[in-house]
C-alpha cells in the first residue's frame, strides 16, 4: 500500500507570526478578504485590529463575520457564503480556533461550487471539486484544522455533526504565534490537549501493518503533548508548553503521523463522538475523553500489544508477560490522564445521561441510518457502537 503526504501549508511558528498575515495575502494575491472569527476575544484582546491594520498598510479590502460557535453550524456558514458572494470576497482568513477554520473551510467550499447547497458536500449528496483559498491564524491549539484536510460542520436540522475531508481545503498559511493562546481558558486548554491526542491515537490504531517509525512519532507526540497540558494548565503563559502544544496541535492531523501504516486511522472514537455532540453540543475534546475508555476496553483485545506498548512510551508502564494486562494497565493510565486534567471519562461526567431510546439513535446516526459500520483497528456496527455508548453512560 502506498500512502502519501501532501502538506501545501505554509507555516510560521513563533512570536509575532500574526504580524506577517498582511504580507502573506500579499503574496497569495488577495484583493479583498473575508475575515472570519468566533467570540468578541478576537477584538478585546486587539488582535482584530493588528490584523485589519495591516490589510489597510497593503491596501487589502476586507469585510467581517464573526458569530461562530463550537461545532460550528451550517447555518452561519451559509450566511457567509451570501456575503463573500455579495461582497466579492477572493480570499478567507480565519482568525481562531478550530471551529472558525472548519467554519472557513465549509464557506469556502460553497463559494467555489454553487450549484447546490453546501451541505451537500458532508451529508455526502455532493463531492467538493475546488476551494476558495484559506488563511489562519490560529488562536486556539486542538484540532490540527490549520494544516488538515478536514471540516467538520453541524446541521442544526437534525441534530447532524459531519464531516467532509479534501486537500482542496488545506490552508494557505498558518500562523501560529503561541502567545495568542496564553487567554484560552483552562476547560479549553484540556480539550485542546485532549483532541490533539486523541487524532494521534486515531491514526496509531490500525489494523494493518505499521511503520515503526511512525509509531516513535506518536508515542514521542502524545508524551509531549500529555507533559506540556499539564504545564499549561499550571501556568497559562508558559510560552514553551503552548509552542509545544501549537506545534503538536498541527502534526497530530497533517497527516504526518499515519506515513507507511497500511491504514489511515481507525476513527471510532471521533464518529461516536460527533453524534453526541451533534445531538447535545457538548466541547468536542471532552466528548472525546468521555467515551475513550468505553471504546477501548471494547477493542483491546483485538490486538492488546498496541495498547501496551503505547502505555510503556507515553506512560513508562512496566511491560510484564501479558500484554493483555499491561494493555488494560494503559487504558487505566489515559483514564487517570485526563481526569487529571478536569476531562471526563464517562458520559455522567460531560453532564448527559442518555436514555435507551437516545442511544439506539445515536448508534443509528453513527452508522449513517444503517449506511456504513465505522473503525479499523475493530469494524463496529450499530450494535458495538450501542455497547460502547451504554458502557460509557456510567
Amino acid at each position: 500500500m502506498i500512502t502519501s503526504l501532501y502538506t501545501p501549508t505554509h507555516v510560521l511558528l513563533g512570536e509575532g507570526a500574526e504580524e506577517k498575515a498582511g504580507e502573506e495575502l500579499r503574496k497569495e494575491g488577495a484583493k479583498k478578504v473575508l475575515i472570519h472569527y468566533g467570540s468578541e476575544r478576537v477584538v478585546t484582546t486587539g488582535l482584530m485590529k493588528k490584523v485589519t491594520d495591516q490589510l489597510d498598510n497593503e491596501g487589502i479590502s476586507y469585510v467581517l463575520l464573526g458569530g461562530v460557535k463550537p461545532n460550528p453550524r451550517v447555518s452561519l456558514v451559509r450566511e457567509g457564503i451570501a456575503l463573500a458572494e455579495k461582497e466579492g470576497v477572493d480570499f478567507i482568513l480565519a482568525v481562531g480556533g478550530g471551529s472558525v477554520i472548519d467554519s472557513a473551510k465549509a464557506i469556502a467550499y460553497g463559494l467555489y461550487d454553487k450549484t447546490g447547497d453546501v451541505w451537500d458536500f458532508y451529508s455526502g449528496a455532493r463531492v467538493p471539486r475546488g476551494s476558495y483559498p484559506i488563511g489562519v491564524i490560529l488562536t486556539l491549539a486542538a484540532t490540527g484544522s490549520e494544516m488538515s484536510d478536514s471540516s467538520v460542520i453541524t446541521n442544526e436540522e437534525g441534530n447532524l455533526k459531519r464531516g467532509c475531508n479534501t486537500d482542496y481545503c488545506r490552508p494557505r498559511f498558518a500562523l501560529l504565534n503561541p502567545e495568542l493562546t496564553y487567554t484560552v481558558l483552562p476547560y479549553q486548554t484540556s480539550c485542546g490537549t485532549a483532541d490533539i491526542m486523541m487524532h494521534t491515537m486515531e491514526r496509531y490504531f490500525h489494523a494493518g501493518k505499521t511503520l515503526e517509525l511512525s509509531d516513535n512519532l506518536s508515542i514521542a507526540l502524545l508524551k509531549t503533548v500529555a507533559e506540556n497540558g499539564v504545564k499549561a494548565l499550571s501556568n497559562p503563559k508558559d510560552y514553551e508548553a503552548r509552542k509545544n502544544l501549537m506545534w503538536a496541535s498541527s502534526l497530530s492531523h497533517n497527516g504526518l503521523m499515519q506515513m507507511g501504516n497500511d491504514q489511515r486511522g481507525d476513527w471510532s472514537c471521533h464518529q461516536i463522538e460527533h453524534e453526541l455532540s451533534g445531538m447535545y453540543d457538548v466541547a468536542h475534546g471532552a466528548g472525546l475523553t468521555a467515551i475513550w475508555a468505553s471504546w477501548a476496553r471494547y477493542v483491546y483485545t483485538k490486538d492488546p500489544e498496541r495498547f501496551a506498548k503505547l502505555g510503556a512510551g507515553v506512560f513508562g508502564i512496566k511491560r510484564t508477560a501479558s500484554p493483555e494486562r499491561d494493555a488494560e494497565e494503559a487504558i487505566k493510565a489515559f483514564e487517570n490522564y485526563f481526569a487529571s486534567i478536569h476531562m471526563p471519562t464517562s458520559l455522567k461526567e460531560l453532564g448527559i445521561n442518555p436514555s435507551d431510546k437516545e442511544i439506539d439513535e445515536l448508534a443509528e446516526k453513527a452508522t449513517f441510518f444503517g449506511k456504513r459500520t465505522i473503525g479499523a483497528f475493530m469494524t463496529l456496527g450499530k450494535d458495538a457502537i450501542k455497547a460502547i455508548y451504554t458502557a460509557a453512560r456510567k
